[in-house]
């Protein structure tokens, strides 16, 4: 049984349909926005501080509506798992990367590939069910 990373993320999808990706520094994956949760913190309010944090962008918790918890290999810390905790939120101007966020990306719903996170593409094949 490999250990388990909690983290929070959030899905928003652009006009086009696309999912907002983001990929940190020092990484080869791309992955939903948020991180994990500090002690006594609700998953909810660390997707948004993490989303603020990574991405300049302030979301509101009366548009977060959660989609689900989903388990996959954690990206980017070999034999662990990751759960997500995966909001979504309407879309809303951001200023951009920053923190440890190296590049973003809007994604294709429909793309699988190695450059996705397996929690990622398990999300966007939840979403287009």
């Amino acid at each position: 049984m490999s250990q388990r990373i909690i983290v929070s993320a959030i899905v928003m999808h652009n006009a086009d349909g696309n999912i907002l990706h983001v990929r940190k520094r020092g990484t080869s994956k791309l992955m939903l926005p948020g991180g994990k949760p500090e002690p006594g913190e609700s998953f909810a309010a660390a997707a948004m501080r993490e989303f603020a944090e990574e991405l300049g962008g302030s979301l509101s918790p009366e548009h977060l509506t959660e989609v689900g918890t989903f388990r996959a290999p954690a990206a980017n810390e070999a034999g662990f798992e990751v759960e997500g905790h995966v909001f979504a939120h309407p879309l809303i101007d951001f200023a951009g990367p920053d923190a440890e966020i190296e590049h973003l990306e809007w994604v294709n719903p429909a793309r699988r590939d190695d450059e996705i996170a397996a929690m990622s593409q398990a999300v966007m094949g939840a979403l287009a069910a």
